[in-house]
């Protein structure tokens, strides 16, 4: 049954909806695990969407968030602001909250904002800002305001997460290694895994974070950047093995800066939506060993956001 949006929200045609009822992983994770890459989306009838909003989801609030985190085995999230919600951080603020310590935050931020705003920020649980630099998403922020924003969020102790495609790193390499803060890249920066792992795409991005010791690389997002396929046409613990050398590369070589998270629900996906209990069990594909898999989901993360 499709999910509604409520406030008057109609969502955009052919919104897949997030996976309902996913099954328990097989895996076992660590005690301590970190969901360290997810959203909240309203519900539309409290947290109105961004009218600049390029895209309209369903409903998905933080009590299903946190009931997901405990049907997987995740002891602690970390909600990115979704640009459904543009700079309005309110849902995302709300389920911070409410997760008695148990959640922190990733926000998007204006050059407006108050420093008495970012100090309330910090004291519910935000420990970062997002940067979008994926076109069809977002409009162009200037960097001038990036960088001063930036500026602003250093002295808390805050990181920045970058978001782009692999194609425009070179043009945004001058940008993202002036800034004054830990990166966090999202989702190893979208590579195309249809080229070599070691092509000179991902080599650009593989020198960035050697480069630049200040660089982290969620390894998130099989289902985005996957070209051979869903579970259902490679067996349901098989799937997205494309993208494993990417992932597996940057866990192997970069394995104290690197983090994991389902994204969930998932937006603006096309083809399929994934059960996230599958997407847990991908994990050994990139990560391994135990030890790797500590490092990714417990200490990278514990140490990043509540360190």
């Amino acid at each position: 049954m499709s999910k509604p949006t409520t406030g008057g929200f109609a969502k955009t045609p052919g919104w897949l909806d997030w996976y309902e009822g996913p099954s328990k992983p097989r895996l076992q994770l660590p005690p301590g695990s970190v969901d360290a890459h997810c959203h909240v989306f309203g519900p539309g009838d409290r947290f109105p969407y961004a009218p600049e909003r390029k895209y309209t989801p369903c409903d998905a609030s933080w009590q299903q968030l946190f009931q997901l985190r405990d049907h997987l085995g995740f002891e602690r999230n970390v909600i990115v602001q979704a640009t459904c919600h543009g700079a309005d951080n309110s849902a995302l603020l709300d389920a911070l909250r409410r997760s008695e310590g148990r959640a922190r935050g990733v926000v998007t931020v204006r050059r407006s904002v108050s420093d008495a705003e970012l100090k309330s920020m910090h004291e519910a649980g935000v420990r970062g800002v997002r940067f979008n630099f994926v076109k069809r998403l977002v409009d162009f922020t200037p960097k001038d305001e990036l960088m001063e924003i930036a500026a602003r969020i250093a002295p808390l102790g805050w990181h920045v997460v970058i978001y782009f495609e692999a194609q425009d790193l070179p043009e945004l390499w001058d940008f993202f290694t002036a800034l004054p803060t830990t990166v966090v890249v999202d989702h190893m920066g979208r590579p195309d895994v249809r080229q070599p792992v070691d092509g000179p795409e991902f080599e650009l991005f593989v020198k960035f974070m050697r480069d630049y010791p200040n660089v982290w690389s969620k390894v998130s997002c099989p289902e985005r950047l996957s070209v051979s396929g869903p579970p259902a046409l490679h067996g349901e613990r098989n799937a997205y093995r494309d993208v494993v050398p990417f992932a597996r590369r940057i866990v192997e070589t970069f394995p104290d800066r690197v983090l994991w998270g389902t994204d969930w629900p998932h937006p603006n996906l096309k083809g399929h939506m994934p059960d996230d209990g599958l997407l847990v069990d991908f994990i050994p594909h990139v990560a391994p060993t135990a030890q790797l898999q500590r490092k990714l989901l417990v200490d990278n993360p514990n140490r990043l956001y509540w360190g």
